[in-house]
């Protein structure tokens, strides 16, 4: 009697084990290969010169179709994307709404996810030093690739679904973080592939770091459910449900 060569053999112990982890961790496995795959980008762009056929071609669609009507909003989505407000006034202010909450998991959570979303895109930006576009419309830093705009609205949007846990956030995050990166072609400070990038950054980055904290967050929220601000007590609590 003959064995056939390519039938499966059953798995061994070590490998349903092995199975089992990868299915629990299966969204962290996803977001290290998305950081991955910005790398892989990054490389193309660089053996490329740093020139796309699907960014010039969207480029091109942009800066013909240009008008005052879409650049006002754009333009307010470049400040509020980076610079002082994105950068220490909205993670800042979400951390203390956070703590107010008696959520400092949640805010710890979110001060690390914008801070090693932040840190990453700088690295990759001076490692490859993509050109920006020529027709750009605001003053930039050095380094096209990735967008850090696009990885800040990213973040925001996956820390905040993550900690809320609503529809609603996911949704309102969804629709802000392509928003931002609409804007940031619009105005020429970016090339698509750039966004893209940012966006698998901040996505990235935001899951990977929720692996080692989902626990906490589920415990500290049910924990904290009913209790209000931080500055009520529980006998002013009483007062109001009673």
């Amino acid at each position: 009697m003959t064995t056939d060569p390519l039938s499966p053999k059953p798995p061994t112990p070590a490998e349903e084990r092995v199975a089992r982890r990868v299915q629990r961790r299966w969204w962290v496995v996803s977001a290290l290969g998305a950081i991955g795959v910005v790398l892989l980008l990054g490389v193309v762009i660089t053996a490329r010169a740093g020139s796309l056929g699907i960014d010039e071609e969207f480029m091109g669609e942009l800066v013909e179709h240009r008008s005052p009507f879409w650049q006002a909003p754009a333009l307010v989505f470049n400040v509020i994307g980076a610079g002082v407000i994105g950068v220490f006034v909205v993670p800042l202010g979400v951390a203390a709404v956070l703590l107010l909450r008696r959520r400092p998991w949640a805010a710890l959570y979110w001060i690390a996810s914008c801070a090693l979303s932040a840190g990453v895109v700088q690295v990759i930006k001076h490692t490859f030093g993509r050109a920006r576009p020529e027709e750009i419309l605001v003053v930039s830093d050095y380094g096209s690739f990735p967008s850090g705009h696009t990885a800040n609205a990213a973040t925001l949007a996956v820390v905040l679904g993550v900690i809320l846990r609503r529809a609603w956030v996911w949704i309102a995050g969804v629709v802000y973080t392509v928003a931002m990166l609409l804007s940031r072609t619009y105005l020429g400070a970016h090339w698509l592939t750039d966004t893209v990038g940012g966006l698998l950054i901040g996505a990235g980055v935001a899951v990977v770091l929720w692996a080692p904290v989902a626990h906490r967050l589920l415990a500290e929220q049910e924990r904290v459910r009913g209790l209000g601000w931080a500055w009520q007590h529980r006998d002013e609590r009483a007062a109001v449900t009673s």
